[in-house]
């Protein structure tokens, strides 16, 4: 299986190609240190991106920025962040790469527990997963050719100490759940889910 793996330079998608080039041919992109650079912020670069790989079986999205900081410093220019990175960044890998996945394909998006869980400094983040979460659900009954879709939504990361001071009593995912996360969605049956490890 071609498994395309958006992000793969930070340390989900990292993870993620050295487990999956085990048995599949992993192709990594992501805005530097990959096989091919992309910044999911422009539709066009994505286009690119797409041109480049060509056909491919599944495409992983682990990227998606957002602004984190105070409500106080929040404006349309920081919420935007959030808006043209981790929500139309995502949608946009969909709504072009479904012109070059192979039919049974699949896509799988990040959200996150800020979703239904705000934390403090992470309002952009809450409302950039949502969005996501709910165009999975639309994509998932519109998808052509068997096209699966679904979203893994995890909250703060083992192998990401900085964070935990913003996740009060938030037991930490392990890379390995996050890992079977993404697998029962790229090989699982399911589609239209929102996939939480833990």
């Amino acid at each position: 299986m071609k498994i395309v793996i958006i992000g793969a330079a930070g340390t989900m998608g990292t993870y993620l190609s050295q487990a999956f080039e085990q048995d599949h041919e992993v192709v990594r992109a992501s805005r530097s240190r990959s096989d091919i650079q992309v910044d999911i912020t422009y539709p066009a670069s994505i286009e690119d991106m797409y041109k480049r790989i060509g056909s491919f079986d599944a495409l992983v999205s682990t990227a998606g920025p957002t602004y984190v900081g105070p409500w106080k410093n929040l404006t349309d220019k920081e919420f935007r962040q959030g808006v043209d990175g981790k929500m139309m960044g995502q949608i946009n890998l969909v709504l072009t790469g479904q012109h070059y996945i192979n039919p049974n394909g699949s896509f799988t998006l990040i959200t996150g527990a800020l979703t239904h869980e705000p934390q403090k400094n992470f309002a952009n983040a809450s409302a950039a997963n949502a969005a996501v979460e709910g165009f999975v659900r639309g994509a998932a009954i519109e998808l052509e050719n068997r096209i699966r879709i679904n979203a893994v939504s995890p909250t703060v990361l083992e192998s990401s100490p900085q964070y935990f001071p913003y996740f009060p009593g938030e037991v930490p995912v392990t890379m390995k759940q996050l890992e079977f996360a993404f697998r029962k969605s790229i090989f699982g049956a399911g589609t239209g889910q929102i996939i939480k490890p833990y």
